[in-house]
């Protein structure tokens, strides 16, 4: 909520008082600001916005940031360096291990456009700690062949991907990174659904289940076990279709109790919806659904009504998802 996010807001600027003066925190209520708020573009609340350097131009959108310690790690990157130079494996391992979730850059140099990109995913991601290296040693503790970004969760890799210098963007190493901060499976429901939308993956499967039911922990796991694949790539996610506050999304995709349990991908760009076509939740059937959808194989679903039996009987014939296309065109 707004309310509390201000207080996080406030907490931020306390800290960051002491440790960078020069940075200073303001709020404005724009419903009483509307000069302002045309001058901002600001559509939706609560928006942060970073001036740099006194500039009233093109000021840095501060998005999805909730806590406070988020805030000040996310200024800092922003002002000052945004990943640790680490030159030992001591020193790795302290950053590995100091939080959850951690992200280490193994560079053969490190003025190559991989570190650059690798830097700007840093300031985007405050959430994660981010260390690099170039250093033989530290490569050699971990096995590593090739520059790459490798994520590490609670002190063990979970993701290597290999770095190419220049041929990496911004946007594909943030999404890719900005997945880990969610579970591999997020459950949908009203706190989650703001950090759903805010990690910039497009791709979203989600698994419409009761989870009171007999199959659900072999169904889970099924899920489970095929997101690890796609991590990166599609955002897994469970809704209970016991909860009647997920009403919406149930009707979003006209998924009934009787379709249950139901698999559908969302793209959140275009919309477009395809649905599992097995009705199995198998391991099998879920990498082959995302590898075809991944591929542009699978077919779009129009959520359609049934054609009525009566549809031709008068001069104005009835259309539904199923029949327009043939009747139309």
């Amino acid at each position: 909520s707004s309310q509390n996010l201000s207080e996080e807001f406030a907490e931020a600027a306390r800290q960051l008082k002491k440790e960078a003066p020069r940075i200073q925190f303001g709020k404005i209520d724009v419903t009483h600001q509307h000069d302002l708020r045309k001058e901002f573009n600001i559509q939706a609340f609560p928006t942060v916005k970073f001036f740099v350097n006194g500039s009233r131009e093109d000021p840095i959108d501060c998005k999805g940031v909730r806590k406070a310690s988020t805030f000040v790690t996310w200024v800092k990157r922003r002002t000052g360096p945004s990943t640790v130079l680490i030159n030992s494996t001591a020193q790795a391992e302290a950053i590995i291990n100091a939080d959850d979730l951690a992200v280490i850059g193994f560079f053969r140099e490190l003025h190559s456009g991989s570190v650059e990109v690798f830097c700007e995913a840093a300031r985007e991601v405050p959430e994660m700690p981010f260390g690099m290296t170039a250093s033989e040693e530290v490569w050699a503790n971990y096995g590593i062949q090739r520059s790459s970004l490798v994520v590490f969760e609670k002190g063990k890799p979970v993701h290597n991907e290999v770095l190419e210098d220049g041929r990496q963007n911004k946007l594909g190493l943030t999404r890719l990174i900005k997945t880990f901060t969610l579970d591999l499976v997020t459950e949908y429901n009203i706190e989650t659904s703001v950090k759903i939308f805010d990690v910039p993956v497009e791709n979203h499967i989600l698994l419409f289940t009761p989870t009171d039911s007999e199959t659900f922990g072999e169904i889970y796991e099924n899920y489970r076990s095929a997101a690890v694949e796609f991590r990166g790539k599609i955002l897994f996610v469970l809704v209970d279709t016991n909860e009647a506050r997920n009403g919406r999304i149930f009707e979003y995709f006209r998924i009934r109790d009787i379709d249950v349990p139901a698999v559908r991908i969302l793209n959140l760009t275009s919309e477009a919806k395809h649905k599992m076509p097995a009705d199995e939740v198998t391991v099998e059937n879920l990498k082959e659904f995302c590898q075809s959808y991944l591929s542009g194989t699978a077919k779009q679903h129009l959520s359609s009504e049934e054609i009525p039996e009566d549809w031709d009987k008068l001069p104005v014939k009835v259309l539904v998802g199923k029949n327009f296309n043939s009747i139309v065109f």
